[in-house]
């Protein structure tokens, strides 16, 4: 047999009943809706009665919740604090100089966001939000703005253009570049370990540098995240197989060196897109011809 769906009460009884129990008193929660202790009676009497349950029972001036009312209370209270937070996200989203941009990790981490520094520095209203979500890959009009990607996106309406192309470099910390510059490369094996990413060993891109070479490298660390792979170049633990658009800030303020004598890869082309047309708000224009103006620029010679 089918059971029958309850009939969920109406908000306006919920939050009369949510604030009698908070204040375990009529008075003080008809106070604090702004109505008269005889409607907060009324609609907490209404609220029993649909739920077939008494929730309070009287003691001295005020009130005390029944077992019933208690479970009702911490149910009412989690929707309650599920709907504030979603009406917060809204109020987020309706800030006029908030600018979603959806992308990589790797290209976020280590390009795009320094570059929106830059911009905010000369325009403080705008409040960028970065997402690294790779289901986010739809543009609209209240989540995403723009997202950069690894292909054209299949959307009707969109303004799209190829935006940056990576490579893969070899690199190492300062003093370890510095340390490896003096000697030939036949002899890096000697004085350098290998920090890599696993899927480099298969990658079309990477595979053939690893089994040439990069073979003779003693392997220190594998890791499955580009970012990880960075901050351990950083600390000077070996030479990496990295991504240039992850490095770009790190090579730019010299804490990371592509060494020269290493074949350097060629890797994908990034393509960013946004609605075409009249964006959601001129900040989205705004950010949208930046990063492709920066991208022409490409700021570092080495990365051409």
């Amino acid at each position: 047999m089918a059971m029958t769906r309850q009939r969920i009460p109406s908000l306006k009884l919920l939050m009369g009943f949510e604030a009698a129990a908070r204040h375990g008193n009529f008075s003080r929660a008809a106070d604090e809706l702004h109505i008269s202790q005889s409607a907060i009676s009324h609609q907490v009497q209404q609220l029993e009665s649909e739920i077939g349950q008494p929730l309070f029972r009287r003691v001295g001036r005020g009130v005390e919740l029944t077992v019933a009312g208690e479970v009702l209370l911490r149910s009412v209270q989690r929707s309650v604090d599920t709907l504030r937070n979603g009406l917060g996200r809204i109020a987020t989203y309706l800030d006029p100089g908030l600018v979603a941009i959806a992308g990589p990790a790797t290209l976020l981490h280590g390009w795009v966001s320094p570059r929106i520094e830059q911009l905010q520095a000369r325009n403080p209203a705008l409040c960028p939000m970065l997402s690294t979500d790779d289901a986010a890959r739809f543009i609209d009009e209240t989540d995403i703005d723009i997202v950069i990607s690894d292909r054209p996106l299949s959307q009707t309406g969109l303004m799209e253009v190829p935006f940056l192309k990576d490579e893969w470099v070899i690199a190492a910390e300062p003093t370890l570049a510095s340390r490896l510059e003096g000697i030939p490369r036949e002899q890096h094996p000697a004085n350098a370990s290998l920090i890599c990413l696993e899927e480099s060993f298969t990658r079309d891109e990477t595979a053939a540098l690893f089994r040439d070479a990069l073979d003779p490298f003693r392997k220190r660390a594998i890791y499955d995240d580009e970012r990880l792979l960075l901050d351990a170049a950083l600390r000077g633990q070996g030479i990496a197989c990295i991504s240039r658009l992850l490095a770009d800030e790190s090579v730019n303020q010299d804490r990371l060196r592509i060494l020269p004598d290493y074949p350097r890869i060629e890797g994908r082309t990034w393509w960013v897109s946004r609605v075409a047309g009249e964006p959601r708000s001129v900040f989205v224009s705004e950010v949208f011809d930046w990063l492709i103006a920066q991208a022409a620029r490409h700021l570092t010679p080495d990365i051409k």
